[in-house]
């Protein structure tokens, strides 16, 4: 894997690190937020998609046929991906998707084809076709070294942008897509002391329960888990991971992955610097997501606001960014991967808005969200 990546030579554009005055005073730390969210396609996989997309073609030559599952983010980035090369791009989606986002596709000159009720199901339809077509290639969703390459260069970025060390980076986690590109990219500027927080909202975090079925964490003796959700294990990579039938949570098209990269796992538990894991009602993500919009003047997806819950929440910041870790400082230095998100508008954030403001599951006067060490930390609304 190389060691950095020439910007110039990939379809990507730097993004923004701004210094966010707001979320500085809320957490008595210095904020940065990378504006992911900036890219063609909207979100952050547009990097390590559009890095899988150009090696195909050198790989395979312009007639290389390019074949996704995805009814989200992943697929809108190889469809644009696609466009910008010139090049042909298939995207099975499931049925129940938007008619916003098949529109959104063929916008982008995708052929869309309806592949099943679930996405295992689209997913098996797309590789089929590729089984039988001699030029087609499957362009993976987060499950691949290409795609965390590429993903990487955003910490490169922000490791140029910053010109100091962060104390903590925070970042959404679904199947692990993004989660491989930050700690491949932080081992790659030598950050991988810094401690990673990876944040996903309960009925959708696969990602939170494997880790803890791992090492020495919480559930790894016991491995318990409820109804609906399997234990798997993976031989590759000696993890097990939880396998989840379904979704209770609304970000489950962004973050709801069956089960996680059971590499990425096993980086993230090895990892010097260690990721922190927590898991976040729907409705915090979605009082978040107002707040930010509000404040920042940017919509995004509810998968993206899980990242930012922290930063408006002093009380569960100070819980993911120990003392410890900034003892030497007056100040930490915190940046929060804002990674954006297409399946979000105006209307989605009213209604987003509305539900969060009311009483949501009892919740009375505090938020409860479930935190690394397998413990339930509540703090004030």
């Amino acid at each position: 894997m190389a060691s950095h990546i020439d910007l110039k030579n990939n379809l990507w554009k730097e993004t923004p690190l701004i210094y966010s005055n707001r979320l500085s005073e809320i957490t008595g730390s210095s904020v940065y937020l990378k504006l992911e969210n900036l890219h063609p396609s909207h979100s952050f996989k547009y990097r390590g998609i559009s890095y899988f997309v150009s090696d195909a073609k050198v790989k395979h030559g312009p007639s290389v046929h390019l074949v996704i599952a995805s009814g989200g983010n992943a697929g809108l980035a190889a469809a644009c991906s696609a466009r910008s090369l010139g090049l042909k791009c298939t995207v099975f989606i499931p049925q129940g998707a938007a008619k916003s986002t098949t529109e959104l596709l063929r916008r982008e000159k995708a052929e869309v084809i309806v592949g099943g009720k679930q996405y295992s199901e689209a997913l098996e339809r797309a590789e089929a076709l590729v089984a039988k077509e001699l030029n087609a290639v499957m362009v993976p969703a987060y499950d691949n070294s290409t795609i965390w390459e590429g993903h990487s260069s955003m910490i490169h970025e922000i490791h140029d942008q910053l010109q100091q060390v962060p104390d903590a980076i925070f970042c959404s986690v679904g199947g692990g897509g993004l989660l491989g590109g930050v700690i491949v990219g932080c081992k790659a500027v030598g950050w991988d002391h810094v401690p990673i927080v990876a944040l996903e909202t309960i009925g959708a975090d696969c990602f939170y329960r494997s880790m803890a079925l791992n090492g020495k964490r919480f559930n790894s003796e016991t491995k318990t888990l409820p109804p609906g959700i399997d234990l798997v294990y993976n031989t590759e990579h000696s993890v097990h991971l939880a396998h989840f039938h379904s979704f209770s949570s609304r970000a489950s098209g962004s973050l709801g992955a069956s089960e996680p990269s059971a590499a990425v796992v096993k980086m993230a538990l090895e990892r010097a610097g260690g990721v922190k894991t927590a898991s976040i009602p729907d409705e915090l993500s979605m009082q978040t997501l107002a707040l930010f919009a509000d404040d920042h003047k940017f919509l995004v997806e509810l998968a993206c606001s899980t990242t930012l819950v922290p930063a408006y929440h002093p009380d569960f910041f100070d819980k993911l960014v120990e003392a410890s870790a900034t003892k030497d400082k007056n100040r930490p230095v915190v940046v929060f991967i804002v990674c954006g998100g297409f399946k979000i508008d105006l209307q989605i954030a009213a209604e987003y808005r509305m539900l969060a403001e009311g009483d949501p599951r009892g919740a009375g006067e505090s938020w409860t969200v479930k935190y690394d060490d397998g413990q339930l930390f509540s703090f004030k609304k």
